[in-house]
């Protein structure tokens, strides 16, 4: 197993920083909020207030530092419809609720701005946007849509355009003779393959998620590559239907072999074809691959 495989395998993923841009620390400010926002705030006091609970549900977990624990439960509280669409967010509030500092409730707000869950206006405030508006393939709303109300649906939408993406990607990459990447390839392989024989399945979930990551980087297309985060997310979400890899299994291994295998010897069709064997592996995944149609 290659030192590059191996510090990979130990490397925990990084959290935003979320640090703001000059200028930008005004723009949630704690005493210009509207006074219909104000009345909203009065609304979500009491012991079973939604920023109370989400409150009290993270306070387990520091983990992720304050600014990411914030942005997570509000998120979350956002996906999910406890926290409808228009709804005003108001930061003295939040920063009340779950006790952090007003730089932290900027931050985090600033983050789900960006992310397409809320807008900060003049003279409106803080509001929660509408679906319509949210960036569907941000990997931290892919994540918690994947554990909301929306569970089935977003699970379908990922194994769909798994099936879109990344049999093409392997098609592609078939044509690159990439050394470096198939050589890394092989070392994840052999990871999983050592991983499930000691029914490690951390280790051998992060090494497949490696192996489509090296994948999709493999095809030297940029705009694919840009949508290599849907995949990673979709491998990161733990006991769902929908990848066909996310259980250690002999099967699961020998289609990632057969992968490898073809991008080394530059046989593009063969490439492509065990990429869509292994997506199917899973029953749910399966279900979703679209039927050929009837004349």
């Amino acid at each position: 197993m290659s030192t590059l495989a191996h510090t990979m395998m130990t490397a925990a993923r990084s959290a935003d920083s979320g640090l703001a841009a000059p200028g930008e620390r005004d723009r949630y400010p704690y005493t210009e909020a509207p006074a219909g926002e104000r009345a909203a705030a009065r609304a979500w006091g009491g012991s079973d207030s939604e920023l109370g609970r989400a409150s009290r549900r993270g306070a387990a977990s520091r983990g992720r530092g304050l600014h990411g624990q914030l942005v997570q439960q509000l998120g979350q509280m956002i996906v999910s419809g406890d926290l409808g669409a228009d709804r005003p967010l108001v930061p003295e509030e939040i920063g009340q609720r779950f006790e952090v500092s007003r730089t932290v409730v900027r931050e985090s707000l600033r983050v789900l701005e960006a992310k397409g869950l809320v807008s900060a206006r003049p003279n409106v405030g803080t509001r929660v946007r509408p679906v319509s508006d949210w960036n569907l393939l941000d990997p931290d709303i892919i994540e918690w849509r994947a554990f909301g109300p929306q569970r089935d649906d977003q699970r379908r939408e990922l194994a769909e355009l798994r099936w879109t993406i990344e049999p093409l990607a392997a098609r592609l990459a078939a044509g690159h003779g990439r050394d470096d990447l198939q050589q890394r390839l092989g070392d994840m392989v052999e990871i999983m393959g050592h991983a499930m024989g000691q029914g490690d399945t951390i280790t051998f979930s992060r090494a497949d998620a490696e192996f489509h990551s090296l994948l999709i980087q493999a095809a030297d297309n940029r705009m694919l590559e840009h949508l290599s985060g849907i995949v990673s997310a979709a491998l990161h979400i733990s006991g769902g239907p929908v990848t066909g890899c996310d259980r250690p299994g002999e099967s699961s291994l020998a289609h990632h072999a057969r992968i490898a295998d073809a991008l080394a010897s530059g046989d593009a069709s063969a490439a492509e074809a065990a990429m869509r064997q292994l997506l199917v592996v899973h029953p749910d995944v399966e279900r979703v691959v679209p039927a050929p149609r009837e004349h």
